[in-house]
């Protein structure tokens, strides 16, 4: 598979099963955001890693999933057996300047979770705060996103969109994603 074939291929997945991903693999997926390219290689990010039920537990309450999706409200099985919390560390660079390397940390970590065959959702609707208290993290790191990550539950499909940009579920609960074309998005100068 290429990496534009992976690219293709991976889709939000908002239900998963409860099998749980393997340790290795859960390392791997955070490799590839550690090799991943960071703005003046100041690599300010570092992860944690969220398997134990009770833990998932306590951050479930902080996590805002698929908001376009007003009539569902996921059961705890539903959602994902792993997190990986991306964290900046304040003492390398200022959370406020790490966007960016946290938004290809995601993307990385997405195509590495893709290649491994588990789904992935990418969490920025999160109350940071409360996580980073469950987490028990120092004052010096800022919780910035989470992924999701487990063994898909529902297949994914992106279109191109007509008029509406919201996503939804089918009647078998797979998930329908418009996207932009490309007319829209790739300007011809």
């Amino acid at each position: 598979m290429t990496v534009y074939e992976a690219v293709k291929a991976r889709h939000t997945i908002r239900k998963f099963t409860q099998e749980e991903p393997a340790q290795a693999d859960l390392v791997q997926i955070v490799d590839s955001a550690r090799l991943a390219p960071y703005g003046a290689n100041m690599q300010p990010l570092k992860y944690a890693v969220v398997t134990k039920e009770e833990q998932r537990r306590e951050l479930y309450p902080f996590i805002k999933y698929a908001g376009f999706l007003k009539d569902w409200d996921p059961a705890f099985e539903e959602c994902p057996t792993a997190f990986i919390v991306i964290v900046n560390d304040t003492s390398i660079k200022p959370t406020a300047k790490s966007e960016c390397d946290s938004g290809i940390a995601l993307a990385s970590m997405c195509l590495a979770a893709q290649g491994l065959g588990y789904g992935s959702v990418c969490l920025g609707a999160i109350n940071r705060v409360e996580i980073k208290k469950v987490l028990g993290l120092a004052d010096q790191y800022d919780v910035t996103y989470l992924l999701g990550i487990g063994h898909p539950a529902q297949t994914g499909e992106t279109f191109d969109f007509t008029d509406d940009l919201k996503y939804y579920f089918d009647e078998d609960g797979n998930v329908h994603v418009p996207k932009r074309t490309m007319d829209e998005v790739l300007f011809q100068i």
